[in-house]
């Protein structure tokens, strides 16, 4: 299992990477792990606002549907279409191809409310 540790986690299982004031949003190693074989995706369009800790999009597995929580607040700038057109990359390249999307910051200091990757493992862990 994975935990990089260029990225801010939530206990909801999703990660942000941050450059600049866009911060990029996709679900964790374990949170695909946990899903199983992810078959859909659906996610806010661009110019959408979305408000951390509040769900922006739904993730659908053969073994359940999740919703998926947002770990910052802003606008979307951009979504990932090609991994709506095949939701299979989650289970792939969950910190890389899988990424969901970038969002413009409107509150940058909710990041410090995020957990880091030792963090977010220790968690994990202790999930389990």
């Amino acid at each position: 299992m994975e935990f990089p540790k260029d990225v801010r986690y939530t206990k909801e299982h999703e990660w942000v990477r941050v450059e600049g004031n866009v911060a990029t949003v996709g679900v964790t190693d374990y949170a695909q792990d946990s899903l199983g074989d992810v078959v859909y995706l659906e996610l806010p369009g661009d110019g959408a606002a979305v408000t951390k800790d509040e769900t922006f999009g739904v993730v659908e597995s053969v073994k359940a549907v999740s919703d998926l929580y947002s770990p910052i607040s802003g606008a979307v700038i951009e979504i990932n279409d090609a991994l709506v057109d095949s939701p299979e990359v989650i289970n792939d390249d969950p910190y890389g191809d899988a990424w969901m999307l970038k969002v413009e910051m409107s509150a940058p200091a909710e990041l410090k409310e995020l957990l880091t990757a030792d963090e977010y493992k220790k968690y994990v862990e202790e999930e389990k």
